[in-house]
């Protein structure tokens, strides 16, 4: 017995059986977290060296090259960056997508420890940063003060980030902008020579003075003592009271020779939000939390935090990722929302029977529900993606159950009873049925084994729709046949009211004049065959030279209201003079945007000690401006962010203070905020590189469409170098090593111990005081002690010359290099990269120096390779899939005609819309294939079915159109109107997946109508063909068999 018939004849069972997957997905439905995107396994890490300091030479030849050369090992690595600054090294891995980050991650640290021992003296234990997609913070904060802004850190410290971090879901939450405390011990280096003590020694006494001791334990009668020597500094001012030395039988105290100093820190970061001064705090959340809960919460808690803080400081939200989600979400519900009632409409519209829309829709949700358990256990979450998949995957979900219904439906107004009418019509196009499955699994199966960043992000997308289609496959030949049976009636059992008969009468004759218009254009077509594929051929080549004038891009960028940017002044430049000019800024945009929500800026260095992993990777210094604009929501502005980020530009462009600047829509650095192309320069000499860059700037400026035109090396910065006579070091029994040592401690300072009070530490620092590290004579004047005790003044060992010396040095694959970069706005990135590669070729670069084009367009020659290799590889699946089922190689051969009109109608409506080829709108081409060939498939093989019944060619092929040209309407239609809320892109965040909307619109109803013409006339022809060369073979054989009678 066949599964439709025990479906039919077992109503209950069949049933209950999807009842449960409906109670178990919506079950897994309650139990998902809610994110803007799947958990991505990102393919980068870095390692982060502090080297106190050192000028970023140093950093580079003493310890990034060290690393370079153990990291260059790692397996699996695709590329190594590093930049090498003052006092830090950054040495990023990038590997090949897909690999096990967790173990690439082990294999870099395995690498590191062997080389560990070789960095120098003073360097921090190497930090590996593995990035993913939880590092990205969930919510910024701002917290504004007028009267606490010394005391801000710690308020901040204990009374938001510590109830936040209670919060169930947070990961972590980190202060930046607010200065930190800071205990300091200022020498004066007079009086330090004068008693012939040292910064060292001093840092000793103080360690020394300065701890808790275990003394064990002790038994008194039946009682057990711990014993416990506290000996730690209750109070900073008692610092003042240690003695350090004795001095003619007298002891010196520390008051003697320096002076304790309990404030902030002398250098830091300052935040602003809205014009006042305050700090950011960034929360992030743990790994799997769902975002929009923690959100809720961290919202809920904020009211408590807000009663318990000092009047004068303020928090307010910055940024929270939650809101694009919520939005993008909601826009995607509304999205799938629509396509359910165009569904609904053209179901109603061709069957004209709310009890055959019933069925129809059905299938809905038993098959888009039962994808949610497939989600809970894989460990998923609802996400832009699978949001997407539901919607793409809508208006294909009813095809089958709409051949199956259809034809039913003709068995029943033939006569037949409901149960015989569901049993056999459903018999007749299983095969069918079964086979368009087979076709889109083939196309949506691939993608779950993409590679690169599409494979990435399209993988639970491909499984998703996969599980969507074989599940509405088991409905349409289970389910749906049942409801048929007990639901349909036959004509002289109906009974329709006068409005029912008065609407859809003349939809009904409309439909008639349909079929009947179809059947004379198919007849002339099967007649006039030449002058059909003329035609045919003529479209396809007339778009073919529409599309060389295509732009494209790599990814469609995506409004979501958050505008970033950075400023740099000439090198210099002090805070005050940065403040000025972001004043200044802010003012303008108050003025000239009423779109915003919030401005907030950063200026200054973050502190050697801030335990900012961000803020050490970024570009910073006294004449740097970092700012973030937030936009009102998408509904409530007329301007779009990136016409909003064109006139920041423009604005900051007229500030002649100004050396360099970015603006960058979308919030800088994710996939959807626009497209770049970096020029990347490789050569060892600065002055060469720099000269290039400068001059490649220069014509990148001046081309259209290129903004924030930038060259990422910074300018070169005054330093004082300290060059050693090695000759006198050796005569005085010193080496580079150790008096390198004597004069950081003395500027810089060294941290002699830990000063504890409520729980927090705070580091303890000696260095000279600030009157004696203000000139070159300070520097001079550093006494070095060598192994005897004997004192040399550093000017006599060394000179100190100042140079002007690079701030930072990138370099890439173990090479150094400069890149220019710029923002596309206007133009497209294939025309951009043409126009710059001109330019290149122009140029006279010498042979020593390597250029190369990336940024955006290397991540989209990737990904189109990608597409390429996975159209290549449908289209073979898919044509397998079809010689299978119907055991020829010829048959598939002709459903494959529609795929090329496909295309067609792809390029047109992007042509027409005015939209680019991208990473989306190849992804909808390719999701086509599978799409068109299903029409293809159903007409083939109710043709074959006619010709069985012992029609001729001719007239099986028009008989079989018409006869499947609802079917096929009715299909087509439903995909495409489900997809029409996509490609008209409503709500935020549409923008990404709008070119995937119209290239499947486009191309599918192209498609529809060239295919029901195309396919039975090529079939008409192969067919033809065929008889007549059997006929051939035939009378050949029949005229042997007389000749030799």
């Amino acid at each position: 017995m066949k599964i439709y018939e025990t479906s039919v004849k077992r109503p209950i069972t069949t049933s209950l059986i999807f009842i449960a997957i409906i109670i178990l997905g919506l079950f897994s439905l309650s139990k998902l977290s809610i994110d803007q995107m799947p958990e991505i396994e990102m393919n980068q890490a870095f390692v982060i060296v502090s080297y106190p300091g050192a000028s970023a030479e140093d950093v580079e030849n003493n310890v990034t090259k060290i690393m370079e050369s153990a990291l260059s090992t790692v397996s699996d690595l695709k590329e190594l960056t590093s930049t090498s600054k003052e006092n830090t090294a950054i040495i990023g891995c990038e590997f090949n997508w897909g690999i096990d980050i967790d173990d690439a991650v082990n294999d870099m640290r395995d690498k590191i420890e062997m080389v560990k021992q070789a960095l120098p003296d003073g360097c921090t234990n190497p930090m590996i940063l593995k990035i993913s997609t939880d590092m990205m913070p969930i919510a910024i904060l701002s917290a504004t003060s007028n009267e606490s802004t010394a005391a801000l850190y710690k308020i901040l410290d204990d009374a938001v980030a510590n109830p936040l971090n209670r919060i169930n879901g947070v990961g972590s939450v980190s202060i930046s902008g607010a200065p930190q405390r800071e205990i300091v011990i200022n020498c004066d280096p007079n009086k330090l020579e004068a008693y012939n003590l040292t910064i060292e020694q001093i840092g000793s006494s103080v360690a020394t003075e300065n701890v808790n001791t275990p003394g064990g334990s002790i038994d008194v009668g039946s009682e057990t003592y711990s014993l416990r020597i506290e000996g730690e500094i209750k109070e900073s001012e008692l610092l003042n009271n240690v003695v350090v030395a004795n001095y003619g039988g007298k002891p010196i105290f520390l008051r003697d020779v320096a002076y304790v100093s309990d404030s902030i820190q002398e250098k830091a970061q300052e935040s602003f939000v809205n014009g006042v001064k305050g700090a950011t705090i960034v929360i992030q959340k743990q790994t799997g939390a769902n975002s929009v809960e923690v959100m809720e919460k961290i919202r809920a808690e904020l009211p408590k935090i807000q009663k318990n803080l000092p009047k004068d400081i303020h928090l307010e939200e910055v940024m929270n990722t939650t809101d694009n989600i919520e939005n993008s979400i909601s826009s995607l519900v509304e999205t799938f929302v629509l396509a359910c009632l165009f569904v609904v409409i053209v179901v109603l519209f061709f069957l004209g029977e709310w009890r055959a829309t019933i069925i129809i829709m059905v299938t809905i949700p038993v098959a888009l529900i039962a994808s949610f358990i497939y989600l809970l256990i894989t460990g998923n979450t609802i996400n832009i993606i699978s949001m997407s998949a539901l919607s793409i995957a809508l208006g294909m979900v009813v095809d089958d159950a709409i051949v199956v219904l259809e034809n039913v439906t003709t068995h029943i107004e033939r006569g037949s009873k409901p149960k015989e009418a569901a049993i056999y019509g459903t018999n007749e196009v299983a095969v069918a049925v079964i086979a368009t499955t087979l076709t889109l699994l083939a196309v949506f199966f691939p993608f779950t084994m993409m590679g690169g960043m599409a494979g990435i992000m399209f993988k639970q997308l491909g499984w998703m729709i996969c599980i969507i289609m074989i599940v509405s496959t088991a409905s349409a030949l289970t389910l749906t046949p049942m409801m048929c049976s007990i639901m349909l009636k036959r004509e002289k059992d109906k009974k329709h009211n006068k409005a029912f008969k008065t609407i859809y009468t003349p939809i009904k004759k409309g439909l008639d004049k349909l079929d009947v218009l179809y059947e004379r254009l198919l007849t002339w077509a099967v007649r006039h065959k030449m002058i059909t594929f003329i035609i045919a051929c003529a479209m396809f080549v007339i778009t073919l030279v529409m599309a060389g004038r295509l732009g494209s891009e790599f990814i469609p960028a995506s409004d979501n209201g958050q505008i970033t940017g950075n400023i740099e002044l000439p090198t210099g430049a002090n805070v005050d003079r940065a403040k000025e000019i972001a004043q200044r800024l802010e003012k303008a945009i108050a003025q000239k945007v009423p779109e915003k929500k919030s401005f907030t800026y950063t200026v200054g260095t973050p502190s050697d000690d801030d335990n900012n992993s961000f803020a050490m990777m970024n570009a910073s210094g006294s004449n740097y401006i970092s700012f973030r604009l937030r936009l009102k929501d998408v509904e409530e502005r007329k301007r779009d962010m990136f016409s909003i980020a064109e006139e920041l530009r423009q604005e900051i462009g007229s500030y002649t203070e100004v050396d360099k600047f970015s603006v960058s829509a979308g919030g800088g650095g994710g996939m959807t905020s626009g497209s770049t192309v970096d020029v990347e320069i490789f050569g060892y000499d600065f002055n060469v590189t720099e000269k290039i860059a400068d001059s490649l700037k220069n014509s990148m400026e001046r081309m259209q469409g290129l903004k924030d035109v930038r060259i990422d090396r910074e300018d070169y910065k005054p330093q004082f170098q300290i060059e050693f006579d090695r000759e006198k070091l050796a005569l005085n029994g010193l080496n580079v090593a150790t008096a390198s040592s004597f004069v950081r401690n003395r500027m810089n300072g060294m941290t002699a111990s830990i000063f504890r009070e409520d729980g927090e530490e705070y580091k303890i620092k000696i260095r000279n005081d600030r009157a004696h590290r203000q000139s070159i004579e300070d520097i001079e004047n550093i006494l070095i002690y060598n192994s005897q005790g004997k004192a040399i003044r550093l000017s006599e060992v060394a000179e100190v010359v100042e140079r002007q010396a690079p701030p930072s040095i990138k370099r890439q694959d173990r090479e150094r290099v400069v890149k220019v970069t710029a923002t596309l706005y206007g133009t497209t990135l294939d025309v951009a990269v043409a126009n710059i590669q001109n330019q290149l070729d122009q140029m006279d670069i010498p042979v020593e120096i390597g250029t190369k084009i990336g940024g955006s367009f290397e991540d989209q020659q990737e990904s189109f390779g990608d597409m390429g290799m996975l159209l290549i590889l449908i289209l073979v699946l898919v044509y397998i899939v079809m010689a299978a089922q119907f055991e020829s190689l010829r048959y598939p051969f002709i459903i494959m005609f529609s795929v090329p009109f496909a295309f067609v109608g792809l390029i047109l409506s992007l042509f027409m819309t005015g939209e680019t080829l991208n990473l989306m709108s190849l992804i909808g081409g390719v999701m086509l294939v599978g799409i068109v060939v299903k029409n293809g498939i159903v007409l083939v093989d109710y043709i074959n079915l006619n010709r069985e019944r012992g029609m001729g060619i001719s007239q099986a092929v028009i008989l079989g159109g018409k006869s499947r040209l609802r079917p096929v309407l009715m299909t087509s239609a439903t995909t495409i109107l489900g997809m029409v809320p996509m490609a008209m892109g409503i709500g935020e965040g549409s923008e990404l997946w709008q070119p995937m909307g119209i290239a499947i619109v486009g191309g599918l109803t192209v498609s529809t109508l060239v295919t029901l013409v195309i396919i039975p006339t090529v079939y008409c022809w192969f067919a033809s063909r065929e008889v007549k060369s059997y006929r051939k073979k035939h009378s050949l054989h029949l005229s042997r068999r007389t000749v030799k009678e």
